[in-house]
């Protein structure tokens, strides 16, 4: 390996291993949050202290969604906590503000997202993985106002760094603003309208890079199944009862068949198709077995797995 080949990186900020490129992309699989009740006794061992649970979903799973993003800002402290409960190579998706997707619905969201990188998402590293920003059924798509918030949203941890140094007075005293090294950073968006099934949308996605969830909803929301992007986001709300139903083993080969085509399948800059699945059907405690099986399927498996 030359020197040259040793500073490269792909999109993901990730170093590049020249005799990678042209290969399959890497498939990731997890759940979605950790923290619920009904796991505890089924898929955390009965006794498991609640603050060794993340721990327990790094020993087993490649990634997680960070879902209390969603709900307000959290802290620099917790970011760092979160990071040092798992292995290194271990990604986080974190799930942008319903401020920004819910109240503002997406106009003018310039300061809203300077807190948002302010409030320690920086902290996680080079364990950052795609932030996703899951749209509400009202929003309906507006081609002028979807451009706006894609041109606002940072590339880049050096870009969501300035952003982040521009947060308000919330912020004073609890920011962090700092990151270990400027990277790509990667984007998703979930719809909930119908109206999104518009010829526009995809191009727009391309244009910006960001990626357009795949949701299995139950039929509740629309399926999107367009490919704008260099990753795939995947959320598996359940097949059949929005949150609560399981995926049958039939089910789960027809999901791995789709990860393993887009996975072996490339992107418009010629690498590999790198895929994020996510199970959310926790209602019942389905999401964790469902995702370990569906890791077994499409090889996301680690050492830490096999102990």
């Amino acid at each position: 390996m030359t020197p040259d080949d040793r500073d490269r990186r792909d999109r993901a900020g990730r170093l590049v291993d020249p005799g990678r490129e042209g290969t399959r992309g890497r498939v990731r699989v997890g759940v979605s949050g950790w923290r619920y009740p009904r796991w505890r006794d089924d898929f955390y061992p009965t006794g498991l202290p609640q603050k060794q649970e993340l721990e327990f979903i790094g020993e087993r799973f490649s990634t997680v969604e960070l879902n209390g993003s969603f709900y307000s800002l959290q802290r620099p402290s917790s970011y760092r906590h979160w990071r040092e409960s798992v292995p290194p190579e271990f990604v986080f998706a974190v799930k942008g503000s319903r401020y920004i997707t819910h109240m503002l619905r997406l106009r003018d969201p310039g300061q809203a997202l300077a807190n948002f990188f302010a409030s320690g998402v920086l902290a996680l590293g080079t364990q950052l993985g795609p932030i996703l920003w899951q749209l509400p059924e009202r929003q309906r798509f507006d081609p002028d106002v979807l451009d706006a918030f894609l041109r606002a949203i940072p590339r880049s941890t050096g870009e969501a760094l300035e952003l982040a140094r521009r947060h308000d007075e919330r912020l004073e005293g609890r920011a962090w603003l700092e990151i270990e090294s400027d990277v790509p950073l990667r984007h998703a968006i979930e719809p909930r309208s119908a109206s999104f099934h518009d010829p526009r949308l995809a191009p727009l996605l391309r244009t910006h890079g960001v990626s357009l969830t795949v949701a299995d909803t139950a039929g509740r929301w629309p399926r999107f199944e367009d490919l704008p992007a260099d990753f795939v986001y995947v959320r598996l709300h359940g097949g059949q009862e929005l949150y609560h139903s399981g995926y049958t083993a039939a089910e789960l080969r027809e999901w791995a068949d789709l990860v393993n085509s887009w996975a072996d399948g490339y992107a418009s800059d010629g690498r590999p198709r790198d895929v994020y699945v996510y199970f959310d059907n926790d209602a019942r405690g389905h999401a964790p077995h469902d995702a370990l099986a569906l890791a077994a399927l499409v090889g996301d498996e680690t050492e830490r797995m096999s102990r």
